[in-house]
């Protein structure tokens, strides 16, 4: 070891000075900011059913991700499939999943973002609460087949009510709408008296047509002695009453965040078999049987757009079922049981650019 005139080692400098540079260069790097994401604008619509989520997850995303600019319209399920797959949508929300046949026309992966419940809500003069329907009820007044409020199959649901000699008044969606794919498949699945199948739209036989959950939920409360269909927040936010309905265990069941909760907690296994399975009228305590998973439906290649769009897809959507499930509750609904969200990020791991994964 060499010394310098005074005695200090030669190596013991060079040791100091490569400190030194390194604590420098260290500095230079914690306060130099990462490089800014690449700036993409994503444009999206479909499903009504969660779309006060996604206004909210687009707006928190967008403060922390500035350079991404995205905009959903809230235009129904049919609408949001049509426009993904004329790629006119970046992605598509949708509480109605594809069926095989469009599967085989169209390679879109289905990712779970949250759940919902379709309440069955009503405006009785007389009647601010505690209405009991079941599935065969329901299905009857629907197509037309009970028309008076006080008809002795609703009755007999309800002893301790009063209810009005009064027509009812059907109020159902006009659009190709998720919604009614999830309404009509509780009905297929838990009445024998339904006979219009399941789908984004039936050939209704009564009833006043509304575009929208807000369509709906404005028509109720303009029109006394109604009954129609709508996802819980819109009722909830709305201050319309909404019926208890009688799940499959017997049992009548308020929706609340909790018994729809409930449903998906019971049905997630569901979603390995097949993500698309539906979750209605599932058997368990304190269930809702009218709840539902809903989607976001993307391309499984990206490569027919731009990297820094791709990009911003992949990066948004796993930001939703992680982080974006903080803001689930506050607008009532459940966060994803983390077996779907374990599931999610395997189907976003399918997801790819030119042949290579973006997550």
């Amino acid at each position: 070891m060499r010394t310098n005139r005074k005695g200090v080692s030669t190596t013991l400098v060079i040791g100091v000075l490569i400190v030194i540079i390194a604590a420098a260069g260290l500095g230079y790097y914690l306060l130099t900011p990462p490089a800014p994401e690449q700036a993409a604008t994503l444009t999206a619509g479909g499903a009504s059913f969660p779309y006060p989520l996604i206004t909210k997850w687009i707006s928190k995303y967008n403060s922390q991700h500035t350079n991404i600019q995205i905009s959903y319209q809230s235009i129904g399920s049919g609408g949001g499939q049509s426009n993904l797959f004329s790629k006119t949508f970046d992605f598509a929300g949708s509480d109605a999943p594809l069926s095989d046949a469009q599967l085989a026309n169209y390679t879109v992966l289905h990712l779970p973002e949250t759940v919902g419940g379709v309440v069955v809500s009503y405006n009785l003069p007389g009647v601010a609460s505690g209405l009991k329907l079941n599935a065969d009820v329901i299905a009857k007044i629907f197509l037309g087949n009970i028309t008076r409020w006080n008809a002795p199959e609703i009755a007999a649901l309800n002893t301790n009510l009063t209810l009005p000699d009064q027509d009812i008044v059907v109020v159902r969606r006009s659009d190709s709408s998720g919604t009614t794919f999830v309404f009509t498949s509780y009905l297929a699945n838990a009445s024998a008296s339904w006979t219009l199948g399941k789908g984004t739209t039936v050939n209704w036989p009564v009833g006043i047509g509304a575009p929208g959950n807000s369509g709906v939920a404005s028509s109720i409360k303009q029109t006394p002695y109604s009954i129609g269909y709508l996802e819980f927040f819109y009722a909830k936010n709305n201050s319309i009453p909404y019926a208890y309905v009688e799940n499959r265990n017997g049992q009548f069941v308020e929706p609340t965040l909790t018994t729809i909760s409930n449903a998906a907690k019971v049905g997630a296994s569901l979603l390995t078999k097949d993500v698309r399975f539906p979750i209605v009228n599932l058997a368990g305590d304190s269930v809702y049987p009218i709840s539902s998973f809903t989607y976001i439906l993307v391309y499984k290649d990206l490569s027919y757009m731009d990297k820094a769009k791709a990009t911003a897809t992949v990066g948004f959507l796993w930001w939703a079922i992680h982080d974006g499930q903080s803001y689930s509750e506050a607008l009532l609904y459940p966060k994803l049981p983390n077996e779907v969200v374990v599931l999610g990020e395997n189907i976003l791991r399918q997801m790819t650019y030119q042949g290579r994964s973006l997550v």
